[in-house]
């Protein structure tokens, strides 16, 4: 009985090894843990400005001082996660605004697909397209360097400019219930 032996040269088994390896490496970068948001809780509030579903200039600025901000990013609109955290802040807003509160989302949807949205759920507060990414990266809320897309993040801003709290999590419903929660300890 004889054994048969396969021989490898050496140029295969060089890229055999070179594949192994980019695979590996592949693996544990999609297996990382997801990025961390830049702007934490007690940071001042890094001052954006956009356009809004009307095309209109749109600053952080101009809220500083008059009223507590929820910053909300979100990935994309009218998709179902995003349509059910926008309707439930659309449905929460006359409470909110009676507490001196401005709801902003952000995507990086054009102003044109903000007024879609807006329009076909009949949203009552905000939009800033963020078309080119500078709000999102200032905040640190990019899906991932390249993507053009923003994780779902919160921020509660106070009258004093300064981020009270972040959430930092994929459910929409997570973010309502802690927004309203920090923004019940806010200082009037």
């Amino acid at each position: 009985m004889k054994t048969s032996l396969v021989a490898i040269s050496l140029p295969a088994l060089k890229r055999a090894l070179v594949c192994a390896a980019i695979l590996a490496g592949l693996t544990l970068v999609s297996e990382s843990a997801p990025a961390e948001t830049k702007v934490k809780a007690g940071d001042p509030a890094p001052q954006v400005e956009g356009v809004d579903s009307e095309g209109k200039a749109w600053k952080l600025a101009d809220l500083i001082g008059k009223k507590a901000v929820v910053l909300y990013f979100y990935p994309k609109d009218d998709t179902p996660g995003c349509t059910k955290q926008a309707c439930g802040w659309r449905d929460r807003l006359e409470n909110l605004k009676k507490d001196g509160v401005e709801i902003v989302g952000v995507s990086f949807d054009s102003p044109e697909s903000h007024q879609k949205f807006v329009a076909k759920h009949h949203l009552n507060f905000t939009l800033v397209a963020d078309t080119e990414g500078k709000i999102a990266d200032a905040y640190g809320v990019r899906v991932a360097p390249g993507r053009n897309m923003a994780r779902r993040v919160s921020f509660v801003i106070g009258l004093d400019g300064k981020v009270a709290h972040v959430t930092d999590t994929p459910s929409a419903d997570t973010h309502l219930a802690e927004c309203k929660e920090s923004l019940g300890t806010l200082k009037k």
